[in-house]
Protein backbone atom coordinates (compact mmCIF):
# COMPACT_ATOMS: atom_id res chain seq x y z
CA UNK A 1 0.00 0.00 0.00
CA UNK A 2 1.74 3.63 -0.73
CA UNK A 3 2.14 5.63 1.73
CA UNK A 4 -1.05 8.19 -0.03
CA UNK A 5 -3.27 5.42 0.71
CA UNK A 6 -2.06 4.78 3.94
CA UNK A 7 -2.56 8.63 5.19
CA UNK A 8 -6.26 8.65 3.48
CA UNK A 9 -6.87 5.40 5.81
CA UNK A 10 -6.04 6.80 8.91
CA UNK A 11 -7.61 10.08 7.92
CA UNK A 12 -11.09 8.32 7.09
CA UNK A 13 -10.48 6.63 10.64
CA UNK A 14 -9.88 9.23 12.37
CA UNK A 15 -13.11 11.50 10.95
CA UNK A 16 -15.23 8.49 10.92
CA UNK A 17 -15.30 8.24 6.93
CA UNK A 18 -15.78 4.70 5.03
CA UNK A 19 -12.14 3.98 4.65
CA UNK A 20 -11.76 2.07 0.83
CA UNK A 21 -8.20 1.03 1.65
CA UNK A 22 -8.00 -3.30 1.38
CA UNK A 23 -7.18 -3.98 4.75
CA UNK A 24 -9.90 -1.81 6.54
CA UNK A 25 -12.51 -3.57 4.05
CA UNK A 26 -11.53 -7.27 4.86
CA UNK A 27 -11.81 -5.93 8.45
CA UNK A 28 -14.96 -4.75 8.02
CA UNK A 29 -16.35 -7.86 6.11
CA UNK A 30 -15.25 -10.34 8.51
CA UNK A 31 -16.25 -8.19 11.31
CA UNK A 32 -19.96 -7.95 9.89
CA UNK A 33 -20.03 -11.73 8.78
CA UNK A 34 -19.75 -11.62 5.53
CA UNK A 35 -16.13 -13.17 5.14
CA UNK A 36 -16.34 -16.18 6.78
CA UNK A 37 -12.96 -17.52 6.06
CA UNK A 38 -10.00 -18.15 3.54
CA UNK A 39 -9.02 -21.39 1.24
CA UNK A 40 -6.49 -21.94 -1.30
CA UNK A 41 -7.45 -23.31 -4.69
CA UNK A 42 -6.57 -26.86 -5.67
CA UNK A 43 -5.59 -28.75 -8.81
CA UNK A 44 -7.48 -32.10 -8.45
CA UNK A 45 -5.51 -32.99 -11.28
CA UNK A 46 -2.42 -32.65 -9.40
CA UNK A 47 -3.78 -34.72 -6.50
CA UNK A 48 -4.81 -38.15 -8.48
CA UNK A 49 -8.45 -36.50 -8.19
CA UNK A 50 -8.77 -35.74 -11.96
CA UNK A 51 -12.73 -36.83 -12.47
CA UNK A 52 -15.65 -34.59 -10.94
CA UNK A 53 -19.08 -36.15 -10.49
CA UNK A 54 -22.67 -34.93 -8.90
CA UNK A 55 -24.26 -37.87 -7.64
CA UNK A 56 -27.95 -37.42 -5.58
CA UNK A 57 -29.02 -39.30 -3.80
CA UNK A 58 -32.61 -40.30 -1.91
CA UNK A 59 -32.75 -41.88 1.46
CA UNK A 60 -35.49 -43.77 3.03
CA UNK A 61 -36.54 -43.69 5.28
CA UNK A 62 -37.37 -39.46 5.19
CA UNK A 63 -36.47 -38.79 8.84
CA UNK A 64 -34.04 -36.28 10.67
CA UNK A 65 -31.93 -38.75 12.39
CA UNK A 66 -31.27 -40.79 9.46
CA UNK A 67 -30.75 -37.48 7.20
CA UNK A 68 -28.46 -36.47 9.84
CA UNK A 69 -26.71 -39.82 10.27
CA UNK A 70 -26.21 -40.02 6.33
CA UNK A 71 -24.96 -36.16 6.25
CA UNK A 72 -22.33 -36.83 9.12
CA UNK A 73 -20.92 -40.06 7.15
CA UNK A 74 -20.93 -38.52 3.69
CA UNK A 75 -19.34 -35.39 4.63
CA UNK A 76 -16.36 -37.04 6.25
CA UNK A 77 -15.20 -39.39 3.44
CA UNK A 78 -12.12 -38.69 1.57
CA UNK A 79 -13.70 -38.35 -1.81
CA UNK A 80 -16.21 -35.44 -1.09
CA UNK A 81 -15.63 -32.01 -2.08
CA UNK A 82 -19.20 -31.11 -1.18
CA UNK A 83 -22.41 -31.98 0.10
CA UNK A 84 -25.99 -30.72 -0.45
CA UNK A 85 -29.14 -31.17 1.34
CA UNK A 86 -31.70 -30.60 -0.90
CA UNK A 87 -35.72 -30.71 -1.23
CA UNK A 88 -36.96 -32.65 -4.75
CA UNK A 89 -36.78 -36.11 -5.69
CA UNK A 90 -33.64 -36.57 -4.05
CA UNK A 91 -32.30 -35.70 -0.64
CA UNK A 92 -28.58 -35.57 -1.04
CA UNK A 93 -26.27 -33.66 -4.09
CA UNK A 94 -22.74 -35.44 -3.07
CA UNK A 95 -19.99 -33.57 -5.43
CA UNK A 96 -16.76 -36.30 -5.72
CA UNK A 97 -13.65 -36.01 -7.12
CA UNK A 98 -11.89 -39.59 -7.50
CA UNK A 99 -8.98 -40.69 -9.73
CA UNK A 100 -11.42 -41.69 -12.62
CA UNK A 101 -14.35 -43.46 -13.77
CA UNK A 102 -13.53 -46.77 -12.12
CA UNK A 103 -13.80 -44.90 -8.93
CA UNK A 104 -16.93 -43.09 -9.37
CA UNK A 105 -17.70 -46.55 -9.89
CA UNK A 106 -15.91 -47.69 -6.63
CA UNK A 107 -17.79 -45.15 -4.66
CA UNK A 108 -21.26 -45.51 -5.69
CA UNK A 109 -21.14 -49.54 -5.20
CA UNK A 110 -18.70 -49.83 -2.42
CA UNK A 111 -19.49 -47.06 -0.72
CA UNK A 112 -23.27 -45.36 -1.25
CA UNK A 113 -25.28 -48.62 -1.81
CA UNK A 114 -23.69 -50.45 0.72
CA UNK A 115 -25.61 -48.12 3.43
CA UNK A 116 -28.85 -49.58 4.01
CA UNK A 117 -30.95 -46.11 3.93
CA UNK A 118 -29.55 -45.37 -0.02
CA UNK A 119 -32.95 -45.91 -1.67
CA UNK A 120 -31.62 -44.67 -4.70
CA UNK A 121 -28.48 -42.97 -6.27
CA UNK A 122 -28.13 -41.15 -9.42
CA UNK A 123 -24.68 -40.18 -11.20
CA UNK A 124 -23.52 -37.41 -13.35
CA UNK A 125 -20.10 -37.12 -14.67
CA UNK A 126 -18.50 -33.47 -14.90
CA UNK A 127 -16.83 -32.44 -17.91
CA UNK A 128 -15.75 -28.89 -16.50
CA UNK A 129 -15.92 -27.03 -12.93
CA UNK A 130 -16.09 -23.35 -13.75
CA UNK A 131 -16.07 -21.41 -10.70
CA UNK A 132 -17.62 -17.31 -10.62
CA UNK A 133 -15.07 -15.59 -9.17
CA UNK A 134 -17.20 -12.07 -7.76
CA UNK A 135 -20.36 -12.64 -6.08
CA UNK A 136 -22.01 -9.58 -5.76
CA UNK A 137 -24.60 -8.70 -3.21
CA UNK A 138 -28.04 -9.66 -3.93
CA UNK A 139 -29.83 -6.02 -4.63
CA UNK A 140 -32.32 -4.03 -6.31
CA UNK A 141 -30.58 -4.46 -9.96
CA UNK A 142 -30.32 -8.78 -9.81
CA UNK A 143 -31.48 -10.12 -13.00
CA UNK A 144 -34.75 -11.35 -13.12
CA UNK A 145 -36.38 -8.64 -10.54
CA UNK A 146 -38.87 -6.26 -12.15
CA UNK A 147 -37.66 -2.64 -11.48
CA UNK A 148 -40.14 0.18 -10.21
CA UNK A 149 -41.28 2.42 -13.01
CA UNK A 150 -40.59 5.95 -12.78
Amino acid sequence: MTLLRVRICRYARQTSRLCLCPPYLVRLLRERGVVTGYHAAVDLGAIGRSVQALISVRIRPPARPVIEGFREWAARLPEMISLFVTSGAHDFLLHVAVPDVDGVYAFVIDRLTERREVADVQTTLAYEHVRARRIDPAGEDRPGRARPRP
